[in-house]
């Protein structure tokens, strides 16, 4: 079975590191993987406002053109070593699925592989980045009434992500399933939101989707665990869903990082 790292992030992300493309793909290979996915954060859609303070939560449009280039000449000159995929993590933001699809529309072509995931919940009229900060989940949980109800509207906008029409380039795997608990041991989880996650699971395998294994909440102070239950695991293994290991890796010394959970959960 060929090892992957499906969710890796470059120096095209503003919030990560300078690490070149070269850097983390020779981390790949010390890690022994014969795949890797760049998915850097795509640019967010037309018109739409980023909540985060610095506002930069995604790629700048205007270096677009170059992280294609760059990962191009890349896929080439590696392609003895490893199969390297141009790809980008997709933002799925309710009420902006047209510029989305018109995005995937214009440069789907260039698209090897890619991530569909959810940032940004709207609460009350207003858009917050769920993974930001623990401030700001705390102004989530003011803005929707209960902890509980943050995460049911998680879990509502993750669906709707997997149903959306987003035209023939929208990204097949879905990203970091459980990233509404990136802060859980500020805010600890008493109740289980297991009917729309399975409804959730069950339309993930009618869509043909797969999903991110994504280890990065291992890295997360306030998760300590990686983004999927592991209920959620056995039930995609039930399913034949497609678990597809994810560094999430904003740096290239964490490509490869945890991949033992994933191989000791599927192997």
């Amino acid at each position: 079975m060929r090892k992957k790292d499906g969710h890796v992030h470059t120096p095209f992300c503003p919030h990560g590191t300078s690490d070149s493309l070269e850097m983390y793909i020779d981390q790949a290979l010390n890690e022994g993987f014969d795949e890797v996915t760049f998915t850097e954060h795509a640019p967010l859609p037309k018109g739409f406002s980023d909540p985060v303070p610095g506002g930069d939560s995604a790629m700048d449009i205007g270096v677009l053109e170059d992280y294609i280039s760059d990962v191009t000449k890349l896929k080439k000159n590696y392609s003895e070593n490893i199969k390297i995929n141009l790809g980008f993590e997709v933002d799925y933001i309710d009420g902006y699925e047209k510029e989305t699809t018109s995005f995937l529309n214009d440069y789907g072509s260039y698209i090897d592989d890619s991530i569909l995931s959810v940032h940004f919940l709207k609460l009350k009229e207003q858009y917050y980045c769920l993974d930001y900060h623990e401030n700001t989940y705390q102004e989530m949980i003011h803005a929707s009434g209960t902890l509980k109800q943050v995460h049911e509207q998680y879990y509502v906008t993750l669906l709707a992500a997997v149903k959306s029409n987003l035209g023939p380039y929208k990204p097949k795997r879905l990203g970091h399933l459980t990233l509404i608990n990136k802060f859980q041991k500020q805010f600890p989880i008493h109740f289980d939101s297991k009917k729309i996650q399975n409804e959730l699971l069950t339309s993930i395998k009618k869509e043909g989707m797969e999903l991110d294994f994504n280890v990065a909440g291992l890295r997360k102070n306030l998760c300590g665990e990686i983004y999927l239950d592991q209920w959620m695991i056995e039930e995609a293994k039930k399913q034949n869903i497609p678990l597809v290991y994810g560094s999430d890796a904003h740096s290239a010394k964490d490509v490869g990082a945890g991949y033992s959970f994933y191989s000791k959960a599927l192997f």
